[in-house]
């Protein structure tokens, strides 16, 4: 299944690190920014993550609610959150399947070798359920989160 802006993005329900299960219909009435990374504590997530911390304040003005996912476990997620300071849920998809859903997981091409892997990307969705951004492939992770949120200002305006 595509992921289609306009359209709705696709139900999950995964494990936050608390082992709470998380759904995308919790936080209907509520912008959502749901982005996909590839591990814990490797480099590239961790600006990623610290940026999306960082504006925390911002995304919570405009009624928006930041979950990431990683094929990492809740203890992983914990102890990321511990060591970064992060202000947000971390969600987990070991099996990659949500992933999957989401155009996440598949084929990556990394200094010229081909692997399967986590595509880092985005989704900014709507109180709606519906996709307003899609993120297919995120390059420079530390100044996306910034991104993400003029989109979100943009349309915030719009929906006033």
């Amino acid at each position: 299944m595509a992921i289609e802006e306009g359209k709705k993005a696709p139900a999950f329900k995964l494990k936050n690190t608390a082992g709470e299960e998380v759904q995308l219909k919790d936080f209907e009435g509520k912008y959502v920014v749901l982005y996909f990374y590839p591990k814990d504590n490797t480099p590239g997530c961790t600006k990623e993550a610290c940026s999306f911390r960082d504006l925390k304040g911002d995304f919570d003005a405009k009624n928006a609610v930041i979950l990431g996912v990683s094929p990492d476990e809740e203890a992983s997620h914990q102890k990321f959150i511990d060591k970064f300071d992060l202000n947000f849920e971390l969600l987990c998809d070991p099996s990659k399947k949500m992933m999957e859903k989401y155009g996440s997981w598949g084929e990556k091409n990394m200094y010229g070798k081909i692997s399967m892997g986590v595509i880092r990307s985005t989704l900014l969705i709507g109180p709606d359920g519906k996709v307003i951004k899609h993120w297919k492939r995120v390059s420079k992770a530390d100044q996306h989160p910034s991104k993400v949120y003029e989109i979100l200002e943009k349309h915030a305006a719009k929906a006033d």
